[in-house]
């Protein structure tokens, strides 16, 4: 394939350094640590690795409080132990991208700390200010419940001060020309240490821009993620950005950019939602009203699709009635929902069995896009939900039934969260190292699933359609790429069914089952009957189609 579209058949796996691997006994993952699992992420079949903040942080939001953009955390390690890494991982094949949050820094950042001193300070103007105080102070907050405002009184600058997020996180001034240019620094720092992209975090708000001391009027300036992806390109044409953007379908191609001018990636959140209605509810046209919703966009731009991140599982795109039903069937307990619109629950526990969870990741891996894992989901990992907010899934990486699920040598009170010692994600009798052992195991099935899906460009390369049929719980989707045809049918429902897929208009060649060593011939008068399980799934190729596209591309009908 050509290299600058490698992300579009790529495995991503997500993982915050701090709860993945110890490797000075500390009780908190490093670098070090990381190093020592690439073996692992590489027999997974994971071609990229999606970094969190590693860098200097007071870590009150789980390293997303950056105070300075050039360095590496001392519990994580050096910036020597950075670039080790690095080369390991590319020595391996494996990609690295890493977290780009530049909507904000921490309060503790050199920046802000000059800043505070006045408006003759040298970066006064990096951030956003207000005399007085702003009529829209309590308007926009992105953590209901938690979080009272997005302007806070600084004493020392006798000044309003803009968040987004936290008040210990201030917005930087992105109207500010010097701001974008230390973004391009930050930026052309880390490809230079061999990095390939950048997983841009709150793109909406990294773009949007406020005159200081103005009430709202605030604008998105999709100019400056146009310049972000001209600077990356000139520095690393092969380089990407993932963007984090949820949002109303009709405003993603602003986002992909004009041509292909903007992300080359963005997380899926709208199908995503979607998907987990469907997962709750059995009815699969919503998901397939989706899919059509968020087609069309640009060749060479690509939807990143996920099933569980390090955040809730956002549900606000969904209507009210909607939400409800996902709540009750996957959070139905106070403790399980979060921010009024999302559940913080790990993959395992909400769908609690091993037939909802296989269905969920073929799914996840059938979609037009790109996959993206989370770290544990391939093992079906469980949840905390003593712990505060998001922290509930960002547990330790269960590696084994050693002390601390052999995630560290460290006292259980010094790790960084709690592992899971009891209820059935136990980490003795949940760990790598014994469904390493266990042929049928979920990480040796995710293993087959991760391989099955790298070997089928045609979800990531072609043109897809959705096919109707009579079964309101299936989901069936055919893409065409070059002289392959490939057919996937999922069922969300708890019964088998038979379904009929008709208007064929290829050579009559039987469907070759890509999981099973089954075939599946036309009928006589054309045409195939199908047969799910419940909660099944049917991976499909049909060979010799005429191809109906010349270049790599992604669309949708």
């Amino acid at each position: 394939m050509i290299n600058e579209f490698w992300y579009k058949n790529a495995i991503i796996y997500s993982l915050d350094l701090e709860t993945f691997m110890d490797g000075n006994g500390d009780g908190v993952g490093d670098f070090a640590g990381l190093t020592r699992r690439l073996e692992y992420l590489h027999s997974l079949g994971v071609d990229v690795i999606w970094l969190a903040p590693f860098q200097p942080s007071p870590n009150k939001d789980n390293g997303y409080d950056i105070m300075d953009y050039y360095g590496v955390d001392d519990r994580h390690g050096s910036l020597g132990d950075f670039a080790e890494f690095m080369n390991l991982a590319n020595n391996l094949g494996i990609k690295v991208i890493i977290d780009l949050v530049v909507n904000h820094t921490s309060d503790q950042h050199p920046w802000f700390q000059d800043a505070r001193k006045g408006e003759d300070a040298r970066h006064h103007d990096w951030y956003v200010w207000s005399k007085k105080k702003p009529e829209d102070w309590d308007e926009g907050v992105i953590f209901p419940g938690v979080q009272d405002a997005t302007w806070t009184k600084d004493k020392q600058a006798k000044a309003y001060y803009f968040h987004r997020f936290y008040d210990f996180q201030p917005d930087l001034n992105m109207g500010n020309p010097e701001v974008r240019e230390e973004i391009n620094r930050v930026m052309g720092f880390y490809l230079s240490l061999g990095v390939a992209g950048f997983r841009v975090d709150a793109v909406p708000f990294v773009l949007e821009t406020q005159e200081p001391g103005s009430n709202g009027n605030r604008e998105i300036r999709f100019e400056y993620l146009e310049d972000m992806r001209r600077f990356l390109q000139w520095r690393n044409g092969s380089a990407v950005l993932l963007g984090e953007a949820n949002i109303a379908p009709e405003e993603a191609k602003k986002y992909f950019g004009d041509k292909g001018g903007g992300l080359h990636l963005m997380f899926n959140f709208f199908v995503n939602q979607h998907l987990f209605y469907a997962l709750a509810t059995g009815e699969s046209k919503p998901l397939a009203d989706a899919l059509r919703e968020t087609a069309g966009i640009y060749p060479t731009a690509q939807w990143a699709n996920f099933l569980r991140n390090h955040d809730e599982l956002d549900l606000g795109r969904l209507t009210d009635e909607q939400r409800e039903k996902v709540f009750a069937a996957f959070g139905p307990d106070d403790s399980m929902q979060l921010y009024d619109r999302g559940i913080r629950r790990r993959l395992a526990p909400m769908l609690g069995n091993r037939a909802r969870i296989e269905l969920a990741y073929s799914l996840m891996f059938a979609l037009p896009g790109t996959p993206v894992m989370r770290y544990g989901d391939e093992i079906g990992m469980g949840d905390d939900l003593s712990l505060k907010e998001r922290e509930a899934v960002r547990t330790p990486m269960q590696w084994s039934d050693e002390q601390n699920g052999g995630f560290s040598s460290a006292e259980a009170k010094d790790l960084v969260h709690p592992v899971i010692n009891q209820g059935p994600y136990d980490y003795e009798m949940l760990n790598v190292e014994r469904q390493l052992r266990e042929r049928d195991s979920l990480l040796n099935w995710t293993k087959r699933m991760v391989r099955l899906r790298k070997e089928c460009p045609e979800i990531g390369y072609g043109e897809w359609e959705i096919l109707d049929t009579d079964g309101p719980t299936v989901l069936t989707m055919v893409y065409r790429y070059r002289s392959t045809l490939l057919l996937t049918v999922h069922n969300f429902g708890a019964s088998p069914v038979v379904i009929n897929l008709d208007g064929f208009d290829d050579l009559p060649t039987p469907l070759v089952d890509l999981i099973e060593p089954l075939e599946i011939n036309p009928k006589e008068k054309g045409g195939y009957e199908v047969r799910i399980g419940s909660y099944g799934f049917r991976w499909f190729r049909l060979r010799g189609v005429k191809p109906v596209m010349s270049t790599p591309a992604t669309a949708g009908k």
